[in-house]
């Protein structure tokens, strides 16, 4: 697997721009496709995660091509009218793209066969199956619903009231996605509310989706089947790519970096308060104009001193992607962080928790790892000098690269390829800041 040494370097400056959102560029491929018409798509994110839901909505029917350095189309056949895959569907590590792909063939009278590597098929299913069996669509799969999976749909899908057994933003969109080929209402209930990129999505194409506070949490609901309209989607800059430069930049003193555009929904910009929190240096100018209902804005992050907090547990449906890198600034931070409510790490890429826990011991870290709960005692600046397997999972890779730049001896990961399905360019981005990471010798 190849590897990637990061150095010790003295400071970070300058502006740059991080690749699209990845969450938004798997709904807008997806609803192209359920739309009727031409879709067209700018700043899409072109990782091999986003790449793969691409290559299964083509399998399903669509036409999806780029048209230039910064535009992709999507010709969609409508709710409904997608065509049955002629070979198994393979969504490499893609979580994301598995989960609301489902959804997507839930309504649809023909059987979708799904796999991926062996980190995805090492995933729990069952929290998407289950409702969707509900609805009508049948499931066959390895214990607990793991992949390799095959999923018939139905053109009779019923319509359902689901409440969420944990926050978790892939089910509710799996749901609302298969609920489009339903009649009638269904409703997602939701104890935690989680980010909401596929409702703001599903506006925009057409969709009528209603989301209401109730005494059992916030209830989205979906009218199904709509007729969708094509639409003109701007996916900004993924605020968990930006979390690596920022927090990057944070720990290093006399650092100075601007990213540009990226995306500040309320749902997914709770890191950047607790850096705040933390004491880091952080501006965030709100951008003219929203991307389909997206805020965006410019992240200004100027490195200093750190200081460890408390993150409660309601925190964790907010940045949950972003546990990893903010593990790593409070390794940097005085003080001790302790992070409660993560138990959600554990069935991501890898086991996070335990692969964080792991890495920040050899990297010299007081750490405490619980069974939902990750607790950092920073102590100034850690040692470093490890070498750390990212098992497969590119935001382990990418935080442990960032701990390279600031820890007292470098910081080699192992598995670093893993960082195309997200960040493609990670590397070179980072040098040209002024970085140092290079491939580790042979």
């Amino acid at each position: 697997m190849p590897s990637i040494v990061s150095s010790p370097v003295d400071r970070l400056a300058g502006a740059c721009r991080v690749p699209g959102d990845k969450s938004i560029s798997h709904r807008a491929l997806i609803l192209g496709a359920l739309a009727v018409g031409e879709t067209r798509i700018s700043g899409l994110l072109e990782g091999d995660d986003v790449m793969r839901t691409a290559a299964a909505v083509r399998a399903y029917g669509a036409t999806v091509a780029r048209t230039g350095a910064d535009g992709w189309r999507v010709l969609g056949r409508g709710v409904g009218g997608l065509a049955e895959p002629g070979d198994v569907l393979d969504l490499g590590n893609s979580g994301t793209g598995v989960r609301l792909l489902m959804g997507l063939a839930a309504g649809h009278p023909f059987t979708s066969v799904f796999t991926g590597d062996a980190s995805l098929r090492r995933r729990p299913m069952a929290r998407v199956t289950q409702p969707l069996t509900a609805m009508g669509a049948r499931v066959v799969g390895h214990s607990g619903d793991r992949l390799p999976l095959a999923l018939t749909g139905s053109a009779d899908l019923v319509p359902l009231v689901y409440r969420t057994p944990v926050p978790s933003a892939q089910v509710k969109s799996a749901i609302l996605l298969a609920a489009l080929q339903a009649p009638g209402e269904t409703t997602v209930i939701e104890a935690q509310p989680t980010r909401d990129h596929t409702e703001r999505l599903l506006r925009q194409f057409g969709a009528t989706v209603a989301t209401v506070a109730t005494s059992d949490g916030q209830a989205v609901t979906l009218v199904g089947q709509p007729e969708l309209s094509p639409s003109a989607v701007v996916v900004p800059g993924d605020p968990s790519s930006a979390a690596f430069v920022a927090v990057a930049a944070a720990i290093t003193p006399g650092s100075d970096v601007l990213i540009q555009g990226i995306g500040v929904n309320p749902r997914r910009a709770a890191l950047f308060d607790v850096l705040t929190a933390m004491g880091a240096h952080l501006t965030l100018t709100p951008v003219a104009g929203h991307a389909h209902g997206e805020p965006i804005a410019d992240l200004r992050i100027r490195g200093g001193e750190l200081e460890g907090v408390d993150v409660p547990p309601e925190r964790a449906p907010d940045m949950i992607d972003e546990y990893p890198v903010l593990a790593v600034a409070a390794a940097f931070a005085a003080g001790t962080t302790r992070m409660h409510g993560v138990a959600e790490l554990r069935v991501k890429e890898s086991d996070r928790l335990g692969t964080m826990a792991r890495g920040l011991a050899a990297c010299g870290v007081v750490v405490e790892e619980g069974r939902d709960s990750l607790t950092v005692h920073g102590r100034g600046r850690p040692q470093g000098g490890a070498r750390i397997d990212a098992d497969l999972d590119h935001r382990i890779a990418m935080s442990f690269l960032v701990m390279g730049l600031r820890a007292r001896a470098p910081v080699a990961v192992a598995g670093a390829d893993t960082i195309a399905t997200s960040f493609p360019g990670f590397v070179d981005l980072m040098n040209r800041l002024g970085a140092g990471m290079s491939d580790a010798p042979a």
